[in-house]
């Protein structure tokens, strides 16, 4: 099972930005759809984006569309989600996880990491 590990979270202003890092250990990191997920207090984990395996296919949340960005370098087994033009609602915990089934929904990703705090002040 892979162990990924996010860093990058940190305290920004609203309008600021932020990249995600998410390093893998699993070899096979490059055959895997990647995705970035987050959870605020009190609500369900819920899908920002997720990218294939090549980096030619990804999707977004509609709340995020437009701002965020998310790619991966598989010569280091490592997905980024680039963040920009923050919003206070985007405070969360930031997690990664790899693909295992077909929708965006939690139970459709495998493993996951300890997420990283991002929190956006107002």
């Amino acid at each position: 099972q892979a162990q990924l590990v996010e860093s990058g979270g940190g305290l920004v202003q609203a309008g600021g930005s932020l990249r995600l890092s998410c390093q893998a250990s699993e070899r096979t990191f490059s055959h895997y759809t990647m995705g970035w997920f987050r959870q605020a207090p009190g609500k369900e984990r819920e899908f920002v984006a997720d990218i294939n395996w090549s980096g030619g296919s990804t999707s977004y949340a509609n709340s995020v569309k437009g701002r965020f960005t998310i790619s991966r370098d598989n010569a280091k087994n490592t997905v980024y989600l680039q963040m920009n033009s923050l919003k206070p609602e985007d405070t969360a915990v930031y997690y990664c996880a790899n693909k295992i089934g077909w929708g965006t929904e939690p139970t459709d990703f495998g493993s996951w990491g300890q997420g990283t705090q991002v929190t956006v002040s107002s």
